[in-house]
């Protein structure tokens, strides 16, 4: 069996998290900062603050606290260790008073393959009260997007960077067509160095109507098919929740007219429902 390192894997590069410096987000750095070292990608760490004078550097993610309490560095280390584990950190203070433009317009000039980010779940009246960010951001980017739900843990723990994801949720259709889902799926958890897992795909239609799909076969993994009839969000929700899923994967197309742009596309609405991490795949990535 080849090792996480011989697998292949989608490009990440460059990754970028928007941090608001909270618990949440704290997670979700976890998150972003383990699949930085895998992939030895560049990571951005931005913040938006609407006065400067009420955050300074020292708010920002700890990295080198969080490495050696995951034990790849020594106390006490440096700048330089943290590069020679093979990522390299920036660190970015932004000043405005919408932080989805302030991110858009940095990732407008500054492209990157991932984004991971902590969001939000209002849903109803509270989503016209409180302006959203995470959404906005993921749609109007047009990048994929790791959505990490407040009070969520995830599939990357944060006091030693252990991976438990071993329950994962596909969503199929003929439209968007899945297949890229299902790739970055297989990828990611070769390169987390998954040995077992449970790959589910999940078709909310008419039986004999899912589509046709190539799943990847490796040693220690599983496939099923589960076919529902019924509302997509809620049986998609209800499968993830059945099947205790650390992780929901789907391909999106965002809005599509006036009722998704009132209430979200599916995407969106899965974001908020969802009990686990969700991976959001622009059509055509």
């Amino acid at each position: 069996m080849q090792t996480p390192h011989e697998m292949p894997m989608l490009p990440l590069d460059r990754m970028f998290h928007p941090s608001d410096f909270s618990q949440a987000s704290e997670v979700a750095f976890a998150h972003v900062l383990k699949l930085g070292l895998i992939a030895e990608s560049e990571l951005s760490i931005m913040h938006v603050a609407s006065d400067a004078s009420e955050t300074s550097w020292l708010d920002f993610p700890g990295v080198r606290a969080l490495l050696e309490r995951w034990e790849l560095l020594p106390e006490g280390s440096t700048r330089a260790d943290v590069t020679d584990l093979g990522i390299d950190i920036k660190k970015v203070l932004a000043h405005g008073r919408n932080p989805a433009d302030a991110v858009l317009q940095y990732l407008e000039e500054r492209p990157t393959d991932l984004v991971v980010l902590a969001t939000h779940q209002r849903d109803g009246l509270s989503r016209w009260m409180h302006r959203a960010v995470a959404e906005p951001i993921a749609r109007r980017s047009k990048t994929m997007t790791l959505f990490i739900p407040y009070g969520v843990n995830g599939f990357v723990a944060l006091d030693n960077g252990a991976v438990t994801l071993q329950r994962i949720l596909i969503p199929i259709d003929k439209v968007p067509p899945p297949h890229d889902a299902i790739d970055v799926a297989a990828d990611l958890t070769c390169a987390l160095g998954v040995s077992s897992a449970q790959i589910t795909l999940i078709h909310v239609g008419a039986e004999g109507e899912q589509p046709m799909v190539h799943t990847p076969q490796r040693d220690g993994w599983t496939w099923e098919t589960q076919v529902r009839q019924g509302n997509v969000v809620e049986e998609i929700l209800s499968a993830a929740r059945d099947g205790q899923a650390d992780l929901i994967v789907l391909t999106t197309q965002g809005h599509h007219g006036f009722l998704d742009a009132l209430r979200g596309s599916t995407t969106e609405r899965i974001v908020r429902g969802a009990a686990c991490p969700v991976l959001a795949i622009p059509v055509g990535l």
